[in-house]
């Protein structure tokens, strides 16, 4: 079959069709994963859930929602303090946890009065189970619903 020149070509327009069609459901399905994961998602960027069996009687979270902070040092030139603190405690006290989520800038000032308050040669003297224990007292102190038992440097780094 010859197609002249006044004929129009057939077959083109069925390819963008399929093309289009194609194209279509390709963006309907990133639309809908993102909507999936968006509201039916269980995670969370601030609770890591480290949930044990049904047998074991512990049940812990671990709250990463300080983040990480950066901390000048006390020193004429001020070195630098780079830490991602995190702590285990019970999601099933409701309120203990909400305390936890509404503290955070102030657990956070705490970190950076503390941190600050040092020069690099006091930091690189203390050892890092110091720290966490007077960081750990400090955060206690300002909790008034629960306390944290045990508290992690996820990162510590000290920059000078």
């Amino acid at each position: 079959m010859k197609l002249t020149e006044n004929e129009p070509n057939k077959v083109l327009p069925l390819i963008y069709r399929g093309l289009l069609i194609i194209l279509i459901i390709i963006g309907l399905l990133f639309i809908g994963g993102t909507v999936y994961s968006v509201f039916f998602n269980k995670r969370g960027a601030v609770l890591i859930n480290n949930e044990y069996g049904k047998d074991n009687e512990r049940k812990e979270q671990t709250f990463s929602g300080i983040g990480q902070i950066r901390v000048s040092t006390a020193d004429p030139q001020p070195g630098m303090v780079i830490l991602f603190v995190a702590f285990t405690y019970n999601p099933d006290d409701k309120a203990f946890s909400e305390e936890l989520v509404l503290r955070v800038r102030v657990l956070r000032e705490i970190i950076n009065d503390y941190f600050g308050s040092f020069s690099l040669e006091e930091l690189q003297k203390t050892s890092e189970d110091t720290l966490k224990t007077e960081l750990l007292q400090r955060f206690n102190g300002i909790l008034r619903l629960g306390r944290i038992e045990t508290l992690f440097f996820i990162d510590f780094m000290v920059i000078g």
